[in-house]
């Protein structure tokens, strides 16, 4: 029996592996579902707009879905959301349905020009930070070229914001950045480099492993950087998900979830928000995440 039970244990290791590796590397071939920029019951109405990066490489492609109330005075809190492609299939229409009992976000969906669910060459280099000492980095999981978060950022900053704001008016103090797994490692980057650039921070499955555990080292510093203003940060991971792509799941899984738990703990100013969804796996997280952050933080009276 004991030679049986060895060659099955070591087969099973090496399937929750290669299942680890498979969710944090999402299919390439994968079509962006866009049924729900076809719903006509919905209180919202969907425009777009494209724009490119600042080395003409990278091909954006923003989808704004605008509320059908009016806009409070101060303007429309605004959701943006990485991996927009695949934000969109995400959505929720009966969620977004309820979204219309109180002020209902304007909604950006920041993705590419592309059919596909994801563009993983581009989102690789945007969302990913740059290495100190490393003129050229590649991605340790795609062997794409990566460290362009600070860039991406800017344009954020500085062309999408102004952008989207042409379309509709928008609260500048009320803004939140959703991003899953490399996008929720830029939500962090954004977080930690300018704390003020939005109200909440939203980062589901982050890929605090990546370049060794980088972004942790990122953290510091970031009382200061608050200059005494205030931002809220949640931060959530599925229960089922490994806490490197090339590990299986485990019980130092979330071994460095928790660190940066433990150190953003004692930020003044920070408030942090930690939430587990039990048994999920990584790649189940990215509906589950956005679903939480839409009931959480723009369905306050029905929240469980």
């Amino acid at each position: 029996m004991s030679t049986f039970f060895l060659p099955l244990a070591l087969a099973l290791t090496l399937a929750w592996g290669l299942a680890g590796a498979a969710l944090a590397a999402p299919a390439p071939d994968q079509p962006m579902d866009r049924s729900l920029l076809q719903r006509q019951d919905l209180p919202y109405r969907f425009s777009s707009l494209q724009l490119d990066s600042a080395d003409g490489q990278r091909h954006y492609q923003l989808w704004i879905g605008q509320p059908l109330q009016a806009p409070p005075p101060q303007g429309y809190p605004v959701l943006w959301m990485l991996d927009g492609n695949a934000a969109i299939g995400a959505l929720d229409p009966e969620q977004l349905k309820r979204l219309d009992r109180g002020p209902a976000p304007l909604l950006v969906a920041v993705g590419y020009q592309t059919p596909l669910r994801i563009e993983r060459n581009a989102r690789t280099y945007d969302y990913t930070p740059q290495q100190p000492g490393l003129a050229q980095q590649q991605d340790p999981l795609t062997g794409q070229p990566s460290g362009g978060a600070e860039a991406f950022l800017q344009v954020l900053r500085e062309r999408m914001r102004p952008a989207v704001a042409a379309k509709a008016p928008i609260d500048p103090a009320q803004q939140t950045l959703w991003g899953h797994s490399y996008g929720g490692l830029l939500v962090l980057q954004a977080l930690f480099a300018r704390p003020q650039e939005f109200r909440h921070y939203a980062a589901a499955s982050p890929s605090l492993w990546w370049g060794d555990g980088l972004i942790l080292t990122q953290a510091q510093g970031l009382a200061g950087r608050l200059h005494g203003q205030r931002a809220q940060l949640l931060l959530m991971r599925g229960g089922a998900e490994p806490g490197n792509p090339r590990q299986p799941a485990g019980p130092e899984a979330d071994q460095r979830a928790r660190q940066l738990q433990a150190q953003l703990a004692q930020v003044p100013g920070l408030t942090l928000d930690y939430h587990s969804f039990e048994k999920l796996g990584h790649g189940e997280t990215l509906a589950a995440s956005l679903h939480y952050v839409l009931q959480r933080l723009y369905l306050p009276t029905t929240k469980d």
